[in-house]
């Protein structure tokens, strides 16, 4: 509940605000930093150059303690993407980063930095306090995000990290702070704010409450999981719904966006749709975009590394070491989602197989980078992996020679870039993993430098070679075509994998690197920021066409984009309306505007029913009840009803009074195509366990609500194109709607029930000034767009009141929204109440058409 009103951990406060006079002149106003939560909040003033506020867990920034002077020294960490993305935008962009230093910062320095850092390297640091710090990176993100997000489910309580509700709302305290951060230097009319990875995903939830037209967007850097997986998070909902708080959600490869969109299909029913490319989830009448793009290597800064001569030294040790051999590389984090027991499994392999071929000959190349969490799981793995490589060294090593060494501590980017440069082979073999820049890294430093070519000892135009092995389970598997892709699992497949590779013919390999190496090229994270970057802007481009609506508080909180005009139907406008009027047609839905759906009783109560019949009582009234149900069933609800007109199965059969006859389509003897569409209804109706088949008399249904999410909406797409082929000649619309596949009638729907109401209305010398039209479902959306374009059309006059109003708030075509059926209720009430009882007879009985005749 603490979570759910906005409340933190009790947390010591954070140092003031940074103050204004830093910051770019007319950026931040004095307004923005008092806590303002409405619209008026994104009001900004004018500002002259782009900015782009880059949102991550840490500054892309080195810091140390000078021990003589005791002040921090800082320094730019040119091998985080965070800074090489900057080469995506353009030289006029501003680029301001927040996020945490790698340090802990004294409470009394913490002031001093922040203003050293934002003036030297446009940074905003968010100084968490060290127990929170603790429980938000340690806790929450590596004991149960980021396992989870690779597929792990803590199965025991001791070792896996089992969902902790205290680590969960340090994540949420932790995401506060940094959005307060963004708030602090954010002018939420111009700036683009782009959030990077699973640290920070309740963030947009934050920025959103605060400015509801904010430009958000997020890069996953990680894995998602499947449905599966994820939906055993119990805070799933709010996570995925705080992502959807953003305008553009990226992630690496298709596999990924694809868990994305299963998990809103099946935990949150939402529906998205591709379009010229692009893949948007629809979301409370925000279009949120998913875009699928591999990040890229910054290749200048890895040639950078190669011409320093550093790198030229450790070159040649590592070619005096390894002189004669063949060397295979791997660069993994030490963790238990990179396989790398697995791979010194497939190793042991190989080298048992063709132990007299490879002797002395080949060497594995392990570098372990520091673990970035703790926990038993890691030491278990760090345990293993020592054992097995003694294990190996001991059994096929010698005098000189071992077959595998490992390099288990920090290893600078100039050392990586000398082992890439030397090795004859790469390999990642992740059991899981994000994207995994390694193979990239190879590739590039393979191509070389002529300074490196010189510190080889290799001519200038000499051939390029190189050679992948990787898991298909990592983000850059499907890019790299022309790598020998593995299962980390199948140890004898990865031992096969790594001995084609060290005997491949150098053509192949040059051929192979070529192809590569243009892809990499081509991609780098230049172009990676650039078309997130535009894309993003895409997304926000409407953003000032739509009015917004925030719900929900603390990480509940949502906002719903509606139109401009969109408004709460006021009662008493509407009675004053209504009593001026001569004429008044009324349209009223039945399931969820007068009768909730959840509704054990489906007959209309006693209130309902009395306010009807004073409704129709009125001679100045055409009331209907216009619904999708069959017409005995509608004829038994309402007939205590004399007066009211029934259009039953979306306006194929009317009726005028309950004395009148049922007017059917002129399609009505055509039943051809129930023929042919019930059978093929049946057969997925047994293929799709939990679906089921609605007859009416017009029309056919098959629901698929109570089958299996994900295979109910598959098999519902195949049988829309299958009916869509078979029925191409006959006259009928074949539709889907939510959980459902229907084929009906054309010139069938309650937009037309509507409109032949209105009409004979007209005919009949009787055009009405007053129109009110209310619904709550999407086949009610046809009954407020066709009374906006029948009433302003040439056959009617201008009407005094046109009323669309659909029931709760949401995004719709109708003008108006009541929050209920209670209110709806209420409205007719006041109708009622202000109608004319003294006439006995109803005008709309005089426009059926028995009576006209």
């Amino acid at each position: 509940m603490a979570l759910a009103s906005g409340e933190l951990l009790h947390i010591p406060q954070t140092p003031e605000n940074l103050p204004l006079a830093i910051t770019n002149p007319g950026i931040i106003s004095d307004s923005d930093n008092n806590g303002i939560k409405n619209g008026n909040s994104d009001v900004p003033s004018p500002v002259c150059r782009e900015r782009k506020i880059i949102v991550a867990n840490l500054l892309p920034l080195h810091a140390q303690k000078d021990i003589k002077t005791e002040r921090w020294c800082f320094s730019l960490n040119e091998d985080s993407i965070l800074l090489q993305l900057k080469d995506g935008f353009s030289s006029e962009t501003e680029v301001i980063y927040v996020g945490s230093l790698k340090v802990d910062i004294d409470a009394s320095e913490q002031e001093e930095v922040a203003q050293t850092l934002l003036e030297d390297f446009n940074c905003v640091p968010t100084f968490l306090p060290t127990d929170l710090q603790k429980k938000f990176y340690q806790g929450f993100c590596k004991q149960q995000l980021w396992p989870l997000f690779h597929s792990k489910l803590p199965m025991f309580s001791d070792r896996d990290g089992r969902f902790d509700r205290l680590l969960w709302q340090a994540y949420v305290s932790a995401n506060k702070i940094f959005a307060n951060k963004v708030k602090e230097v954010i002018n939420p009319k111009y700036d683009y704010v782009w959030v990077h990875d699973y640290h920070l995903m309740v963030l947009p939830t934050f920025l959103r409450e605060h400015f509801n037209l904010v430009k958000l967007g997020f890069f996953l850097h990680s894995s998602f999981p499947t449905s599966e997986i994820y939906r055993t998070l119990p805070v799933r909902d709010e996570i995925l719904r705080s992502m959807l708080n953003c305008d553009l959600i990226g992630f690496h490869i298709f596999d990924y966006a694809r868990h994305f969109l299963s998990c809103c299909s099946r935990m949150l029913g939402l529906d998205y749709e591709t379009k010229r490319g692009y893949i948007g989830l629809l979301y409370l009448g925000r279009t949120v975009y998913i875009k699928i793009l591999p990040v890229g290597v910054h290749l200048g800064h890895l040639e950078s590394e190669l011409n320093r001569e550093y790198t030229s030294i450790i070159v040649r040790e590592i070619q005096e070491r390894f002189e004669g051999k063949k060397l295979i590389l791997s660069i993994d984090d030490m963790d238990i989602f990179k396989g790398i027991n697995l791979k010194l499994l497939a190793m042991e392999r190989l080298l048992q197989q063709h132990h007299q071929e490879l002797e002395g000959k080949i060497v594995l190349v392990q570098i372990m980078n520091p673990a970035r969490s703790t926990g038993v799981d890691v030491q278990e793995a760090i345990r293993e992996t020592y054992l097995t490589t003694r294990r190996i060294n001991g059994t096929y090593g010698s005098q000189g020679y071992d077959p595998v060494i490992l390099i288990d501590c920090s290893v600078t980017m100039s050392e990586k870039a000398a082992y890439y440069a030397l090795a004859e082979c790469c390999i990642v073999n992740a059991l899981r993993d994000g994207m995994n820049l390694v193979p990239y890294e190879y590739i590039v430093c393979r191509q070389g430098t002529p300074q490196m070519d010189k510190s080889m000892g290799i001519a200038a135009d000499s051939p390029r070679t190189s050679v992948l092995v990787v898991s298909e389970f990592i983000g850059c598997s499907p890019s790299l075509s022309g790598a020998i892709r593995v299962n980390p699992w199948n140890v004898d497949a990865v031992a096969e994998a790594l001995r084609s590779a060290i005997n491949m013919r150098n053509l192949e390999k040059q051929l192979l690197h070529e192809k590569h190496y243009q892809f990499v090229r081509s991609h780098d994270v230049a172009y990676w920021a650039r078309s997130f970057a535009q894309d993003l802007e895409r997304a926000c481009k409407d953003h000032h066409h739509k009015c917004y609506w925030g719900s929900g508080l603390g990480v509940d909180f949502r906002v719903m984009a509606l139109s401009p005009s969109f408004r709460k139907l006021s009662i008493d406008h509407t009675v004053s309306e209504y009593k001026s009027a001569n004429r008044r047609a009324i349209f009223l839905d039945y399931d969820g505007t007068i009768m909730p759906h959840a509704s054990i009783v489906r007959n209309p109560t006693a209130e309902v029913l009395a306010v009807l019949n004073d409704l129709c009582s009125d001679p100045k009234n055409t009331v209907f009840i216009v619904s999708g149900r069959g017409r005995t069933s509608l004829s038994e609800c309402f007939a205590p009803c004399e007066m009211l007109g029934i259009a039953a199965e979306h306006g194929y059969f009317i009726r005028w009074s309950r004395t009148s006859d049922w007017e059917s389509s002129p399609l009505a003897p055509n039943i051809n195509w129930k023929m042919v569409t019930e059978p093929v209804m049946r057969f997925f109706a047994e293929a799709t366990d939990g679906s089921y088949i609605e007859t009416k008399e017009s029309a056919l249904v098959w629901h698929h609500q109570n089958a299996e999410a994900d295979f109910g909406s598959f098999q519902a797409v195949e049988l829309l194109d299958y009916l869509k082929q078979v029925l191409a000649n006959e006259p009928v619309n074949v539709k889907r709607g939510k959980h459902i596949v229907e084929v009906k009638p054309q010139q069938t729907s309650k937009g037309l029930v509507v409109e032949k109401v209105l009409s004979t209305m007209a005919n009949c010398g009787k055009a009405p000034d007053f129109v009110m039209c209310i619904g709550d479902g999407k086949s009610d959306e046809d009954m407020f767009e066709k009374i906006s374009s029948i009433v302003s059309g040439p056959s009617l006059p201008p009407t005094s009141g046109i009323f669309a109003c659909t029931v709760g708030r949401k995004p719709s075509k109708a003008t108006y929204f009541l929050d209920d059926i209670v209110d709806v209720v209420k409205l007719l009430q006041g109708l009622a109440t202000a109608s004319s009882l003294e006439p006995s007879y109803s005008a709309q009985t005089e426009l059926s058409p028995e009576n006209s005749a």
